[in-house]
């Protein structure tokens, strides 16, 4: 999967950078000064760089929990992200970092002991009831648990007793769920996994598991008696998109426990200008970026507000056949 490994003089020694290290036993180590020698370089091919990348080992510095885009609130009073990790292990032809960074290189922030501390201060000065915390926005929660032990390390913190008023939602579409099967269920965290019927998962969610394999992961956890949110975002305009979403959404709710769901979000696609403008250069044939789109007046790229009523409205008709109306945020 990584025959490269590029590390941080800084993190040579640090105990995550030996267990991924043991993982990739045949991958040439390249020591470097910092990552943005490797990560920033101009020039880089994202497409074929996506084909074989290297996993970059690194230390985070300066600000590591930051307020979240608006788009990305579901509970919490407050609502912030950190990101342990930069880039996916996945290819879905709509994510917003094929067009933020020129590499698809992996980058992983092993120093969690900074990210911990950081997490334990800012709750404590929180004047929130219930400051909410996601990862998840600049990669995926679990797709790599079993190199980077991200969740079972930061479980440990968000159960520690002065943690306990904060809520960690982990988001996926990984199946990856063996470390928190393993252990007690916590409250305060919420395990939200984003879903697309399989036809849509075929030509959008490359690399992804079908659908059929994240309801089985969905069900596993809600029996344990973890809390689990349903992320609809986004959904996908195209032909017969009814007749497919009609389907989808019985097949989740066939499976899926509505009444013991966290939370339910639907969305569509949206992308900022830039990022849309370079992502449509790479998969300038797809069908993806044709799709009755336009620039609306916040500078993102979205649905043309007619496709946009008819794709969400539908979709939001079919949700609340299933669930109550109270758990289903929408973000045009």
């Amino acid at each position: 999967m990584v025959d490269t490994l590029y590390i941080e003089t800084s993190v040579e020694k640090n105990a995550l950078t030996t267990k991924v290290k043991q993982h990739f036993r045949k991958a040439d180590n390249v020591s470097i000064d910092k990552y943005g020698e490797v990560f920033n370089i101009r020039a880089q091919n994202f497409r074929q760089q996506k084909k074989n990348p290297a996993l970059i080992l690194a230390e985070k510095h300066g600000q590591r929990i930051i307020p979240t885009p608006s788009e990305y609130e579901t509970g919490g009073d407050q609502n912030f992200y950190f990101s342990h990790m930069l880039n996916c292990i996945y290819d879905c032809r709509y994510c917003f970092l094929q067009g933020m960074y020129r590499s698809a290189n992996y980058l992983l922030f092993v120093n969690y002991e900074d990210f911990a501390e950081d997490l334990r201060e800012h709750v404590a000065n929180s004047e929130a009831t219930n400051p909410w915390y996601f990862s998840g926005y600049d990669c995926d929660s679990l797709a790599l648990e079993p190199i980077t032990g991200f969740a079972e390390y930061f479980l440990e913190i968000f159960a520690e007793e002065k943690m306990t008023k904060a809520t960690l939602e982990l988001r996926t579409k990984s199946t990856q769920i063996r470390s928190l099967l393993g252990r007690p269920t916590m409250q305060n965290v919420v395990v939200a996994f984003s879903l697309n019927p399989d036809d849509v998962i075929a030509s959008v969610e490359l690399g992804t598991p079908n659908l059929m394999k994240r309801l089985n992961a969905i069900e596993q956890l809600q029996k344990a008696g973890w809390r689990v949110g349903l992320r609809f975002d986004p959904v996908v305009w195209h032909q017969d998109f009814e007749k497919t979403y009609t389907k989808f959404f019985d097949d989740v709710f066939n499976i899926v426990d509505v009444e013991k769901v966290d939370s339910i979000t639907l969305g569509s696609v949206r992308l900022p200008k830039d990022f849309h403008k370079i992502m449509s250069k790479l998969y300038p044939e797809h069908w993806l970026f044709k799709a009755g789109m336009e620039l609306n007046q916040e500078n993102m790229v979205t649905y043309t507000e007619s496709v946009s009523q008819q794709l969400l409205g539908f979709c939001e008709s079919e949700v609340i056949k299933h669930a109550n109306s109270e758990k289903l945020f929408i973000y045009n």
